[in-house]
């Protein structure tokens, strides 16, 4: 009885995405390239390089 309250309790509301549904990233849509692999490379490496100017300049 109390398994059944406890899975009625993390059921997923209706009309709501299930997150079995989502689908792989796909590489060759521009949009999913630039956001999952250039961007953070991109901002990786302005961090870097923003610490390294910071640092060099309290010195």
């Amino acid at each position: 009885m109390l398994i059944k309250l406890f899975f009625a309790i993390l059921q997923l509301p209706p009309g709501t995405q299930n997150p079995d549904d989502n689908l792989p990233v796909d590489f060759k849509d521009p949009f999913d390239l630039i956001v999952y692999v250039i961007l953070p490379v991109l901002l990786i490496a302005g961090y870097i390089i923003w610490k390294r100017k910071r640092n060099n300049h309290k010195d």
